[in-house]
């Protein structure tokens, strides 16, 4: 009997286990983008899908600016693109007619499963895409790869000879991405002295520190500690931090040193736009790690503390902006479509700062 109880109880404890393990698995998405990019490395190709608003390798004199938006963890290419579209109405004037939105997507493996996908499409292990990591087939490209190569192709002036303004613009996840992809990433030098980069970071989970204190709550102050590596001793490993750097694309920018990089991204032109309602400790799609959980309660007091931390470190040669979007909580249709999040994309007009 005893035997029969343990046994009994062996396969429910591998039955939860599995149950769990595929409930944190991410669904397949349901749209797969419309058009393809080639990229090509010296380890090979793969096609990157994407959704783009014009027929990007003909010549198009007549775009000033480029917006490059980045999806958020659900991979919803078509929702973030429609997003952009909007905003660019809502811009008025002519920023739509001479304005091009790209919207790449970076599938994971059961999405290329789910949709019988052609082996050379890429695709990225689960929830790894946005630290930059290598994809998982057909060729082992970095995500911020990806992201060079985008900017490449706009910066080609035989394609787009008038572009000024390339803005790489991310929610949630991609906010994760466009936020660490401005600190390693090479698209200043790629794009050249002509044409202006911007990034956009809205609402992630999380942040690079370049060191290791935290964030202390206490009501409305916060200050600056160490963290305590033995309770958390991945919360300064990348993606969180400097240390342990495990994806080849960030190594090599990274042998500059640390503090070049932090000194250069200080300068950049980088806005963070934060929902004033994206404030749920609980919300679905929040970083609940214990590294996540050491930057602050929320993502509304994770994005200002980490904002306050890094303009300390740097009182002067500082060119990053930080706008609330009020009464938006975590969605990426609202934040890009309001008044601040327009603006964010397009320049036509301004928001607070914070």
């Amino acid at each position: 009997m005893t035997r029969i109880r343990f046994s009994l109880f062996l396969a429910i404890c591998v039955c939860s286990a599995v149950c769990l393990a595929f409930a944190q698995r991410e669904r397949p998405v349901e749209i797969v983008a419309s058009q393809y990019f080639s990229l090509k490395t010296p380890q090979g190709s793969g096609d990157m899908p994407l959704d783009v608003s014009l027929d990007w390798n003909k010549p198009q004199p007549q775009v000033t600016r480029a917006v490059v938006m980045f999806h958020g963890r659900g991979r919803d290419v078509d929702g973030y693109y429609r997003a952009t579209l909007r905003a660019a109405e809502r811009a008025g004037g002519d920023a739509a007619a001479y304005s091009i939105v790209v919207a790449p997507q970076f599938l994971n493996e059961e999405d290329a499963r789910a949709h019988r996908l052609a082996d050379t499409v890429l695709r990225w292990r689960q929830g790894t895409w946005e630290a930059g990591t290598e994809a998982a087939g057909p060729i082992s490209a970095s995500a911020y790869e990806v992201i060079d190569a985008i900017v490449a192709h706009l910066s080609d002036r035989q394609l787009f000879p008038n572009l000024k303004t390339i803005t790489l613009a991310g929610h949630s996840g991609g906010g994760q991405a466009m936020q660490r992809y401005a600190v390693v990433g090479q698209a200043e030098r790629i794009a050249g002295s002509a044409i202006h980069v911007r990034y956009v970071v809205a609402n992630p989970s999380s942040y690079l520190y370049f060191s290791d204190e935290r964030p202390r709550f206490d009501g409305q102050a916060v200050r600056f500690d160490p963290a305590n590596g033995d309770a958390c001793h991945n919360f300064n490993h990348w993606k969180y931090g400097p240390l342990e750097v495990k994806v080849e694309y960030v190594r090599r920018s990274a042998a500059r040193g640390w503090q070049a990089l932090e000194d250069d991204f200080a300068q950049k032109d980088v806005l963070y736009l934060l929902g004033t309602s994206d404030v749920d400790p609980h919300e679905e799609d929040l970083d609940v790690s214990c590294a996540g959980e050491l930057q602050g309660p929320s993502r509304f007091l994770r994005g200002q503390a980490y904002y306050a931390w890094l303009h300390k470190r740097h009182p002067a040669n500082w060119n990053q902006r930080m706008w609330f979007v009020p009464g938006v909580a975590h969605s990426a249709t609202k934040m890009f479509t309001a008044e601040c999040g327009v603006a964010a994309l397009f320049e036509r007009a301004s928001c607070p700062d914070h």
